[in-house]
């Protein structure tokens, strides 16, 4: 029973030895995977801006680059580096060579040759790394739009603007409903603002008066 895989994940095999890259296609298709094909470097970077695969399947040696050369500039470039780079080559197989495709951004590197099972297990492993780094970039990225949403709400209910019908007489104010709400009550509502009660020095005078014109009454 093949593998079952999302027709949506695309690959993009480059290699140019039309012998693997036939092999690796008729493989990956039957899989399921909707695959693409270029035996250059220069060819593979056009298709990765053209195609936009979710993962490159990468010769090391290329006939007009290394896919060192490749790998790095598709991890260095905004757009695309993404995009999971797994790495294979029959002949630059020792260790520090594998490293050095790592350091630049590669996800995964083989040597051939390789069973087609075991093949096929690096591609299905990748894919499952791939659609999990997608996952939560997307999760990373609509928290970060639900919060600078939350953040423009609260700047625009916090924000007292335009103009606010206000009595002359008794100061209330006219709320966008219709309904004319006590000062405190408005700029309470609207804003981070508490209020603090007391008199000006005006008001207590007044009120010292009118306190001795009642006594005075009694």
């Amino acid at each position: 029973m093949r593998p079952k895989v999302s027709e949506q994940f695309k690959v993009l095999v480059t290699d140019d030895n039309p012998d693997i890259l036939l092999l690796s296609t008729m493989l990956l298709t039957r899989a399921g995977y909707e695959v693409q094909e270029t035996s250059t470097g220069e060819a593979c970077l056009v298709a990765v801006r053209t195609y936009h695969p979710d993962l490159v399947l990468l010769d090391v040696m290329l006939p007009d680059m290394s896919g060192i050369e490749v790998c790095r500039q598709i991890k260095s470039d905004e757009n695309l580096k993404d995009i999971f780079v797994i790495l294979a080559s029959g002949i630059q197989v020792s260790s520090e060579l594998q490293a050095e495709g790592l350091d630049i951004g590669a996800d995964g590197y083989f040597i051939r040759p390789i069973s087609n099972r075991e093949f096929l297990a690096r591609v299905q492993a990748g894919e499952r790394i791939k659609r999990a780094e997608d996952a939560l970039r997307t999760k990373e990225r609509q928290q970060q739009e639900l919060i600078s949403h939350l953040e423009e709400a609260l700047a625009e209910i916090k924000t007292l603007k335009g103009f606010i019908p206000i009595c002359a007489s008794c100061k209330k104010i006219r709320d966008d409903e219709g309904y004319w709400n006590q000062l405190e009550a408005y700029i309470s509502k609207r804003t981070d603002a508490v209020f603090s009660h007391g008199l000006c020095p005006e008001c207590a005078e007044q009120a010292r008066a009118e306190m001795k014109r009642i006594s005075k009454k009694d």
